[in-house]
């Protein structure tokens, strides 16, 4: 389900440098989420923890495409599938898997 909320990501980029740094979701689904606002350059299998409110959740990055000078769009896979580990209140139906995004831009 398409989803804009702001996130804090906490993690390592690809050339091992700890960050901290504000982004925001695109899409959410029930095992993963799209960023968009990345300005840190991260390679598949990296980890992330997103914060959200109260809630702090594990992931995988999946892919990574740079859109511009120095800002990401980044694919996630949940390391601790929920039914809803970001809290908000929707239907299974419409917490569907993304389709993954190739490296010329088609979903």
């Amino acid at each position: 389900m398409r989803a804009v909320l702001p996130v804090r990501v906490r993690g390592k980029e690809a050339s091992g440098v700890l960050f901290e740094t504000l982004a925001h979701t695109l899409d959410l689904t029930c095992t993963g989420a799209r960023l968009g606002a990345m300005r840190r350059p991260l390679a598949p299998h990296d980890t992330l923890t997103i914060f959200y409110h109260q809630y702090r959740i594990e992931f995988v990055v999946m892919w990574s495409r740079l859109l511009g000078k120095n800002e990401y769009q980044v694919g996630l896979q949940s390391l601790s599938p929920e039914n809803n580990p970001w809290g908000l209140h929707v239907g299974k139906s419409e917490m569907q898997p993304l389709a993954r995004v190739s490296s010329h831009g088609a979903a």
